[in-house]
């Protein structure tokens, strides 16, 4: 990922607990009702915005390293060279997902995982397993001084293992798996060996300055990262790590949620893990956190709506490229932070929580900016109106999380896939999870 959110320090788990237990289920006072509704997208569209979001992981993938470009012109070619590490996980999954839609072969999908994986165990530059974030597409060589992310390895990893699961007893579950196993998760619990072993994971390390003084310490994007380290065959994180992190409830407009805000962090583990119907041994609902926290940002853009134009008709607020650059826009409940820019590619990765209001933001936008918003690779990454600002880029794990929500929504496919793969199935009975209700 492009950057990782800690707003919350560390807290006594037992009083997050206690809290978060006030808001057992995130039920909402409210209803949707009170949201405008536009028009929905048509299928056809539907169709078409998923095709356009794949054709960027297809098309922006060096030939000989696999790698994936971390952004692209979505008007016009680019020279653009820097590959990020999650975007090419979720490359890893799209190839699966454009084979199952009869996009791209069967064999042209494998092929081109097996080029990725092979290069990833054979000849990009690893700590332990985890890869830096930002690298070279051409060479995977360090860009940016960038660090080694435990994030942005957890969303390459976990491509990589429903890209196995989804050709088993081949070659690529096979390297998957190799690479997972090569992953050293217990490294992250410490600091060199400086410390004694923590229970939280490390966002990650440099060779200049070693391990980042930050730990995955409160609710984010994290719970992909948790689980795939308590369900390590080789270097597993104690379970009472899962309930180490502290899980911050907050409310607005009768909203139920997490207090944080940036739509992202509430998408990318939802990616990949189902959720629905669970509960972990906190109690939690990790779905239905996320239902209202879109929920919430919708309702926080609507009471904004005097402010900024885009906000009156359909908006989502979430990390984006802005007017003043790349910048983690957010609403209430948690920090409001925002100027008007618009994400589309957020609300369509929240399709699985509010299909509706996906399907109606979707259709909108494209029906009201048309051209200005919708290039070769479907919508740009984002766009102000109050400031006459149009992105010219899309950004692949922007794209690579509505894809895959895109795909759920409509068959199940990644979620079903990526919780039948043993690993998966021990961490989440590792981390307490108990099937509650009707489930998924």
């Amino acid at each position: 990922m492009r950057l990782k959110v800690a707003y919350y320090p560390a807290a006594v788990v037992g009083a997050a607990l206690i809290a978060g237990l006030a808001f057992y289920g995130f039920r909402s006072r409210t209803t949707d009702k009170l949201l405008p509704r536009p028009a929905p997208a048509t299928p056809e569209f539907v169709e078409s915005c998923q095709r356009r979001a794949f054709d960027f992981f297809w098309n922006e993938a060096h030939p000989q390293t696999g790698l994936i470009k971390d952004r692209a012109g979505n008007f016009a070619a680019d020279d653009y060279t820097v590959s990020s590490i999650a975007s090419t996980g979720f490359g890893l999954a799209a190839l699966a997902i454009g084979a199952e839609r009869g996009w791209i072969t069967r064999e042209q999908a494998r092929d081109r995982m097996l080029v990725t994986l092979r290069f990833f165990r054979d000849r990009l530059e690893q700590q332990h397993g985890f890869y830096f974030h930002f690298v070279d597409w051409r060479t995977g060589e360090r860009v940016w001084r960038s660090e080694v992310s435990s994030i942005d390895t957890a969303l390459f990893l976990a491509g990589a293992l429903f890209a196995g699961r989804y050709f088993a007893d081949t070659e690529v579950a096979e390297l998957a798996d190799e690479l997972y196993r090569r992953v050293d998760f217990q490294w992250l619990l410490t600091d060199d060996g400086a410390r004694p072993q923590e229970k939280l994971l490390s966002h990650g390390w440099t060779p200049e300055r070693g391990f980042l003084p930050y730990r995955w310490d409160s609710y984010s994007e994290h719970m992909i990262l948790y689980l795939l380290a308590l369900g390590s065959p080789t270097h597993p994180i104690p379970a009472e790590s899962w309930d180490a992190w502290a899980r911050p409830p907050g409310e607005y407009a009768g909203h139920r949620t997490f207090a944080i805000n940036v739509l992202f962090v509430h998408q990318f583990s939802h990616a990949f893990v189902d959720f629905r119907g669970k509960r972990d041994r906190s109690g939690f609902d990790y779905f239905q956190s996320s239902v209202q926290a879109t929920l919430a940002n919708r309702r926080f853009c609507l009471d904004n709506a005097k402010r900024f134009r885009a906000y009156s008709d359909a908006c989502c607020l979430s990390a984006c490229d802005g007017p003043d650059g790349y910048r983690a826009y957010s609403a209430l409940p948690g920090r409001a932070n925002h100027d008007g820019t618009i994400a589309p590619w957020a609300a369509v990765a929240s399709i699985v929580f509010t299909p509706d209001l996906s399907l109606g933001t979707m259709g909108h936008v494209y029906q009201t900016y048309g051209e200005r918003v919708w290039g070769r690779y479907g919508f740009s990454d984002a766009f102000n109106m109050d400031r006459n600002w149009w992105g010219q880029d899309v950004i692949g794990i922007d794209l690579g999380a509505a894809l895959l929500m895109l795909e759920n929504h409509r068959s199940g496919l990644v979620w079903s896939r990526f919780m039948d793969i043993p690993y998966v199935q021990e961490a989440m009975r590792k981390a307490g999870f108990v099937t509650v209700g009707n489930g998924g």
